[in-house]
């Protein structure tokens, strides 16, 4: 980092402007004077933006309703000043993280630092606008309710982070706490409902976490809508939280890649479900049924899935379950370079699915897909 401290206007962070004030506030966050200038200047046209250096005194008096970091997260100075601000973070409803140089580890540990949304790769203008912008009424009850459920969904995602930095570093996994992240999801969306969740997660989350976060919820509704008793229902969210886990060891470029991939680079993303079982299955705590639903979650009934070529009497309820969520969670996904398929067209493909997937659990998802 550079050794001149800096902040930019304004200096009293209480004395904003009444004319400022009644614009949204935005802090800004940089482990440099061109970083951070260049964000303030993207971000104060249209909010009252406060800006400072890293390695500044803090200076955040009050609690903004975002803020913006852009920092080089390899280097343990910068991770020690965000930690060292962590409780003033802590209130602001929206925490965004830019990262310059992307990677499973980088992620992760923008999670951990407290980060609701991480945006990757060159700064997008209209993405970080689009993300900072918030047009519910923070005081209206619905608004209450999702400041709620964002509580599952960064338990949640922080718990997907410490998983993909486990498995990039070659670490013990955390059983037990992504278990009760899975526990806490499925608390939120038995009090709330998952339509409620499914727009949380999309609007905080991109790519594979915003998947696992989805694939969790949707499983977990499922296995409600079902009847399933307190112990399946941990099987099924835990296959759920873990079930790509093996995406850890595939290039974010890859994952994240708009457009039709490569047969190399599809080739490579299919060993997934193979690798994460290889991760996980000399872990204690993750049961067979569980190992069994990280393996075969890209299986089909008719033989034509991946990685065995199972056929439908080799694949058990949970993957039958997992493997329709996934599907779905896949469908409806938000992804800032396509727009999102609407929940009813998401449940027609499934319905087309003919051969590949148990007719009776299609039938039965139609609710969960549709209504809940």
């Amino acid at each position: 980092m550079q050794n001149a401290p800096t902040t930019l206007k304004p200096t009293n962070l209480g004395g904003i402007a009444a004319a400022e004030a009644a614009r949204p506030f935005v802090h800004v966050l940089a482990d440099t004077s061109d970083k951070l200038a260049g964000l303030c200047s993207i971000l104060e046209q249209r909010f009252a933006v406060a800006g400072e250096r890293l390695d500044a005194e803090a200076k955040l008096s009050e609690v903004p309703s975002a803020i913006v970091i852009r920092a080089e997260l390899r280097d343990v100075d910068n991770i020690a000043a965000i930690k060292q601000r962590a409780g003033k973070l802590a209130k602001a409803k929206k925490r965004i993280f830019l990262l310059e140089h992307t990677s499973h580890v980088g992620i992760s540990q923008a999670y951990a630092l407290g980060a609701t949304l991480v945006l990757p790769g060159t700064i997008n203008r209209a993405r970080l606008l689009a993300a900072l912008a918030d047009p519910a009424d923070p005081l209206s009850p619905a608004s209450r309710a999702t400041a709620q459920s964002d509580n599952a969904v960064e338990t949640a995602a922080t718990a997907i982070a410490s998983m993909f930095t486990s498995v990039t570093l070659g670490q013990p996994l955390d059983v037990n706490a992504t278990k009760e992240a899975g526990r806490q999801i499925a608390d939120r969306i038995t009090r709330h409902s998952l339509t409620e969740w499914l727009t949380t997660v999309r609007r905080h989350h991109e790519g594979t976490y915003q998947h696992c976060l989805l694939v969790t919820g949707l499983a977990i509704d499922f296995g409600l809508s079902l009847g399933v008793g307190r112990a399946d229902l941990e099987r099924l969210y835990s296959a759920a939280m873990f079930h790509d886990i093996g995406k850890a060891q595939i290039p974010l470029a890859i994952l994240d890649k708009p457009g039709r991939l490569e047969a190399a680079e599809r080739a490579l993303i299919e060993t997934h479900p193979a690798a994460g079982y290889a991760f996980l299955k000399d872990h204690h705590g993750i049961s067979p049924e569980i190992l069994d639903a990280v393996r075969h979650h890209h299986e089909y009934l008719d033989g034509s899935g991946y990685p065995d070529a199972l056929c439908a009497e080799s694949i058990g309820d949970i993957v039958r379950i997992l493997t329709i969520s996934d599907i779905f969670a896949a469908l409806i996904e938000h992804r800032h370079y396509k727009p999102t398929m609407p929940r009813a067209q998401a449940y027609d493909v499934l319905c087309g699915m003919t051969g590949k997937l148990e007719k009776a659990l299609v039938r039965s998802f139609k609710q969960v897909a549709l209504t809940r």
